[in-house]
């Protein structure tokens, strides 16, 4: 089953922008993943297990990282392919 996870992460620090690129770059590397983009958030697609796997990976990479963060989702199932 296809889905997709509408996520936004806000890192409880002064210098914001550093983890939010490095969680987006780590979460990219895993296979069988498509995302989009926008200014508030980013859209991960694929198969389930597989998105929300990844999705438990890295963030709790995050979490073990020496600064508070908050993740906020949404999870979409039924989704279509990204189509660009």
């Amino acid at each position: 089953m296809q889905i997709a996870v509408d996520m936004s992460l806000y890192p409880l620090n002064g210098e914001y922008i550093p983890p939010i690129k490095d969680f987006i770059a780590r979460l990219s590397r895993h296979p069988g993943l498509t995302f989009e983009y926008n200014s508030l958030s980013t859209q991960v697609r694929g198969e389930f297990d597989v998105v929300l796997d990844a999705i438990r990976s890295e963030m709790r990479g995050t979490f073990e990282g020496p600064d508070r963060a908050v993740f906020v989702m949404k999870v979409i199932g039924g989704a279509t392919p990204a189509t660009g």
